[in-house]
């Protein structure tokens, strides 16, 4: 305990005693920052949006992809009530694997 109250004055004066707001003031900038600055700002406000790299989603394709994830996921509910009596359809588990893979490339196509 003794120790402690000898060490702790000693760690109080080894924390510096500053400002929050001077923290900045005395530090010089560096000349070619402001003007990296500036030219980084100038060229930003100038680009073009950049296009996407992918083509657009095939509107056939993506409307085929969302019937068969309904149809896949409406049919998971009974055959959940199916597991709850102690049946596990075989199908179940390639159903919610390809219902997930649906869900991930429809995700992918809309959301790049």
């Amino acid at each position: 305990m003794r120790n402690i109250q000898r060490v702790l004055p000693l760690l109080l004066l080894l924390i510096p005693v500053t400002e929050p707001h001077a923290t900045n003031q005395g530090r010089p900038i560096p000349p070619g920052v402001l003007k990296a600055d500036k030219v980084m700002d100038v060229h930003s406000h100038d680009d073009p949006p950049r296009a996407s790299s992918k083509s657009p989603p095939q509107a056939a394709k993506l409307q085929s992809e969302a019937e068969e994830l309904a149809k896949l996921a409406a049919a998971v509910p009974a055959q959940v009530v199916q597991v709850t009596q102690g049946q596990l359809p075989k199908s179940l588990g390639d159903q919610l694997r390809r219902i997930e893979k649906l869900s991930k490339h429809l995700r992918s196509e809309i959301y790049p």
